[in-house]
């Protein structure tokens, strides 16, 4: 309703200036020696026609425009204030969540600094149980193969005792020692 009455009172204000600009000679003054008031009251009537038959069929939307477009303002704005307020919610832990990035940053390294001490404990400590292992496996080797080397050795030592006792038997060794040897081997077979 404000908006119309003021719209009213614009128009009256512009016609009145209007009027005043009219009356003040546009055309040349000798030409007009007063003010054709008959002319300018069909004006003025015909203009308060118009703002009437305007007013009445669209000042209600006019003013709806006006009213629904002042509402959609102040929503808009109540709306804007509501984002910002989020807005700053949101700024606030985005902050918080930067402070405790540092700390979670120390915390994971941390972590990962133990958990690479263990790492390295338990290859260390593996790296120990192999080595005793490979110097236990190498003495067990050393050990089998000193025993094959002198089971080897005792072999050739004996077949060469052998070679050399059989050279010395048979260089005296009789016909007689012979057959006493045989049958005395004999009875022992025979008998056991």
């Amino acid at each position: 309703m404000k908006v119309a009455r003021h719209t009213v009172l614009t128009l009256i204000g512009v016609l009145a200036f209007t009027a005043l600009a009219y009356a003040s000679g546009g055309e040349g003054a000798e030409a007009h020696e007063g003010l054709p008031w008959a002319n300018y009251g069909w004006r003025i009537l015909n203009f308060v026609i118009f703002i009437f038959l305007l007013y009445k069929f669209a000042g209600a939307k006019a003013a709806a425009f006006f009213g629904g477009r002042r509402t959609q303002i102040k929503k808009d704005l109540e709306d804007l204030q509501a984002r910002k307020a989020e807005a700053e919610k949101r700024l606030k832990g985005v902050e918080g969540d930067i402070r405790n990035l540092e700390q979670e940053r120390a915390a994971i390294l941390a972590e990962a600094k133990s958990q690479g001490e263990a790492i390295k404990a338990g290859i260390i400590e593996k790296a120990k149980k192999d080595a005793v292992a490979m110097q236990a496996q190498a003495v067990t080797s050393a050990e089998n193969e000193a025993r094959a080397a002198f089971d080897r050795v005792r072999g050739e030592i004996a077949d060469q005792v052998i070679e050399q006792a059989t050279k010395i038997v048979r260089e005296k060794l009789t016909a007689q020692d012979h057959e006493r040897l045989v049958d005395e081997y004999l009875t022992k077979v025979v008998l056991n």
